[in-house]
């Protein structure tokens, strides 16, 4: 294993749009450094995604155009202008971050280079709901994409040299897709800025109607694989309660969740709209726990960044959640899609708060510290797996 790397990591993402592959890219690069190694990000970009990387080093940015349905995201429009800025002469890993138009350039320019390549799977982009959200209206497009989607992932990833899950329950997806050479390297939490000495005094009295109110957080994406009209049947379930919902974030579904919370009557749930990414520590702080209502999640960076602040969170009993969270210790999971299960445990740790110990324990095991050890082992197992290829 070498001492030192330079790095690349492709990704078709990045701010200003803050979601797990964003934080797990910062996170990661942010220690790697720390460690010695060299990173660089190649990504779509544009004066706004400059500003805000402007205190990151080796942001190598190409044109790209926003993309309609989720105008966060930027989709380039001339990723040939990534090889002029970045030189891969000297590259040691490159390392997918998405499988889209910078990923596939990135395939492309490590098989040129004959670099050793890394991919992860940040993202269940072939669930047909995620490809109805995102890629297409046309019913005859949305079929295509939802039939080649798995065909494309495996020509993708068997393209790489190692392959990266999250968690243990999507490299068992994957393997049973025909993906191969599968580790799982979970993103870690930085748990110096997400802890429990943070205070959210200030947030809560913005949100809070009295004293006597619990504050329930949902903090990400508001589009239909997040399953948020499960979060608000649960809140028609406990209408009558001093329970306050607050819905952070924005995205695709956001007006129709509006309109669904105002049709039901619902007082007590507060849309927030898109969140800084300097606030988001202090909305864990200012919550009584967390809920992720979502069956989509390939690990859920959010809710340990929930328990990295001491919150107990509430999720649906659904692939990575399942793993994460353990009833009666750092939270408690519900049936998913199901309101009615999602208030009874949302009621239950609130009844019981004091009772709940385990999430910074949690936290600390899913650190970005350690959860890079495992980024390096896979590194370093990749390049010698080519060395010894090459010398066989």
């Amino acid at each position: 294993m070498k001492d030192k790397y330079r790095i690349y990591f492709y990704t078709d993402t990045f701010l200003p749009a803050v979601d797990g592959v964003v934080t797990s890219m910062l996170n990661f690069k942010k220690e790697l450094e720390r460690r010695g190694h060299e990173v660089y990000i190649v990504t779509p970009g544009s004066r706004e995604t400059k500003e805000l990387a402007v205190v990151h080093d080796h942001i190598i940015m190409v044109p790209g155009v926003k993309f309609r349905r989720y105008p966060q995201y930027r989709l380039t429009v001339a990723p040939f202008l990534a090889a002029m800025k970045a030189d891969l002469n000297d590259a040691d890993i490159i390392h997918l971050q998405t499988p889209f138009f910078m990923g596939m350039y990135g395939l492309l320019l490590a098989k040129m280079y004959k670099t050793p390549l890394v991919g992860s799977f940040h993202t269940l982009f072939t669930d047909r709901n995620v490809i109805k959200e995102y890629a297409s209206t046309s019913r005859l497009t949305h079929k295509i994409l939802t039939k080649y989607a798995w065909p494309y992932a495996r020509f993708f990833y068997n393209k790489c040299d190692s392959v990266i899950a999250p968690s243990g329950s999507v490299k068992e997806l994957l393997d049973k897709r025909g993906i191969g050479n599968v580790s799982v390297v979970p993103n870690g939490v930085d748990t110096s800025r997400f802890n429990p000495r943070l205070k959210g005094k200030d947030l809560r009295e913005r949100f809070m109607g009295s004293d006597d109110e619990h504050m329930v957080l949902y903090l990400g994406r508001l589009s239909a694989e997040k399953n948020i009209e499960t979060l608000i049947g649960a809140a028609r379930m406990l209408k009558g309660k001093p329970i306050r919902f607050v819905i952070a974030g924005t995205g695709p579904a956001h007006r129709k969740y509006e309109a669904m919370v105002r049709r039901y009557g619902l007082k007590r749930v507060t849309f927030t709209g898109f969140v800084p990414d300097a606030e988001l520590p202090k909305y864990y702080a200012a919550a009584d726990l967390f809920c992720m209502p979502s069956t989509f999640e390939t690990q859920g960076i959010v809710a340990l960044e929930a328990m990295a602040c001491n919150r107990p969170v509430v999720g649906a009993d659904y692939m990575a959640l399942s793993e994460l969270i353990r009833n009666g210790v750092n939270g408690e999971k519900f049936a998913p899609k199901d309101g009615r299960s999602c208030a009874r445990k949302i009621e239950k740790v609130i009844n019981n708060i004091d009772s709940y110990k385990g999430m910074t324990v949690t936290a600390d095991a899913y650190s970005v510290r350690r959860t890079t050890e495992r980024l390096l082992q896979v590194y370093g197992t990749t390049l010698d797996n080519r060395v010894n290829n090459h010398t066989s």
